[in-house]
Parts: structure tokens; C-alpha cells; sequence
């Protein structure tokens, strides 16, 4: 487990995949969690692990329609009180598909604008992913600037011009080409994940990766666990990229350690 000191930005991810997603941050003054793909007793559990509690979460801020990151929404909302940050297409899509149960406190942002909390400034961008109306994001507080980026579609221009910007980055690292086609999976689903609204392979991630001139970590996330493993995605960018990044890998199970971005870097 990495558990490590900060002085600004810290995060953890709760879990990461397709069996459900949730990253916690917190700056001096904010606390937020996006997405809602495990319970709300998961993520209390797991906060509770660090030394967090889930009441004093800020915000919940969604980043897509799909079950894996909208499903326990209502409950995390009925259960501690936590405003939902959404935006309305996303919400619609998220209502007729999963049942999410009375929803109180619903806050909309379009995906392009930026959300503020405290001193954290949430700043949304549009992803070509198969979703409604999907977004990823990059959370920045005092000139530190971490980038929360899964089920992106595919690589486009502008995560290359954002990526020298951030000082870490969760990052999709989704599936290995070679397991992907040898794969039991049926061939219209094989292309889904390898197109232009899917998932990024190991070697996409680590192209994008390349490109950051100021990481001082990253962290492989939304693994899939069939035609995936933490061990391949990780050789896959230690080939590539050499043994300068830090580099960790999210749990499909289970959350990380503390990871922080050290305001003096």
C-alpha cells in the first residue's frame, strides 16, 4: 500500500473498472468524489481505511451515463446528504437506464465548463466515449493540476495539449491488443472497446503519457479484467516510457493507497 505525505492535492482510488468506479480528492479546503459505480458502503469503508469520512465529502461529480459510474448516485445523495454535479443529459440517460431512487440536490455543469469548490477548480472535457454526454476532467488547486481521465474513446488533439499541464494523472489503460482479439469475446463487442468511442489500449495510454512533461506520477486505471492484467499493462509502460514515472496501477477489488502531488514539486 502507498501511503505518502501530502501538502496539497491527495487521491485515492476507491476501486477502478467495470464493476464499478470512484476516486476521492481533497485539497486543503474541498473534498470531492467522482462517480458512483461501488455503494456508498464501500466508499465509507474505504475512506474510513485512510482516516476520511464520507460525510465530509463536498461533492459528487459524474462523469457519464454508464452503470459503472452513475448506479449508487441516489444512494450516496439519500444516504450522507451529497450534492450530485451532473449534466442534464447524462442525468436523463443515467433515469431511464438504472435505477437511482429520489434525487434532491442535482447540480448541472455542461461538459467544457468548470465546477468550483473551495480553492479546487473542476475543469470538464468532452470525451467521444459511448456514453451521452461523457466527460473527463482535470482538478486543479494552488498550480497543481491532476487529470482524472478513463473511458476517454479514443485519442484526440486536445489530451496531448492538456497533458504537459498536469502534475498527475489517473489514466485508462484499458485492455492489451493481443488479448483483446484472442479473446472469448464476441466480435461486434471486440470492436466496440478497440474503436473510436471505446476504450484506450495499453500502448494508446502510454503514447498519451509520453507526451506529459511534468508528472510526478500516474496511475493505470479502468483495467479490464479480461483482456487485461495489472502485469501487462505495467511491463507495457515500463518498455515504453523506462523507469523515470512513478507508476501504480488501480484495483479492480480493492482501493490504493494515498497518492499526493507535493506542492514543492
Amino acid at each position: 500500500m502507498i501511503i505518502c505525505e501530502y501538502r496539497d492535492v491527495i487521491a485515492i482510488s476507491l476501486q477502478s473498472g467495470s464493476s464499478g468506479n470512484c476516486i476521492y480528492v481533497e485539497t486543503d479546503r474541498a473534498r470531492l468524489l467522482f462517480d458512483a459505480g461501488i455503494s456508498c458502503a464501500q466508499a465509507a469503508r474505504r475512506l474510513a481505511m485512510h482516516g476520511r469520512d464520507i460525510r465530509d465529502v463536498d461533492a459528487l461529480i459524474i462523469s457519464h451515463d454508464h452503470a459503472d459510474h452513475v448506479r449508487h448516485a441516489g444512494i450516496y445523495q439519500r444516504r450522507v446528504g451529497m450534492p450530485i454535479y451532473i449534466t442534464p443529459l447524462t442525468l436523463n440517460r443515467a433515469l431511464t437506464r438504472h435505477s437511482l431512487g429520489r434525487l434532491n440536490d442535482v447540480n448541472y455543469f455542461f461538459a467544457g465548463g468548470e465546477l468550483t469548490f473551495g480553492d479546487v477548480t473542476v475543469e470538464t472535457i468532452p470525451t467521444p466515449h459511448d456514453s451521452a454526454d461523457g466527460a473527463i476532467f482535470i482538478v486543479s488547486s494552488e498550480g497543481k493540476h491532476l487529470g482524472i481521465w478513463t473511458d476517454v474513446g479514443h485519442l484526440f488533439k486536445e489530451l496531448f495539449s492538456l497533458m504537459p499541464s498536469l502534475d498527475a494523472v489517473f489514466i485508462e489503460s484499458n485492455y492489451d491488443p493481443a488479448m483483446l482479439e484472442n479473446g472469448s469475446y464476441p466480435a461486434f463487442l471486440k470492436e466496440r472497446i478497440k474503436g473510436p468511442r471505446g476504450h484506450l489500449s495499453n500502448a494508446e495510454a502510454t503514447e498519451l503519457l509520453q507526451s506529459g512533461g511534468r508528472l510526478q506520477w500516474a496511475c493505470l486505471s479502468h483495467l479490464s479484467q479480461n483482456n487485461n492484467s495489472p502485469e501487462i499493462a505495467f511491463q507495457t509502460h515500463r518498455e515504453i516510457i523506462g523507469n523515470g514515472l512513478p507508476l501504480y496501477t488501480a484495483s479492480r477489488h480493492t482501493a490504493t493507497g494515498i497518492f499526493s502531488i507535493d506542492k514543492s514539486g
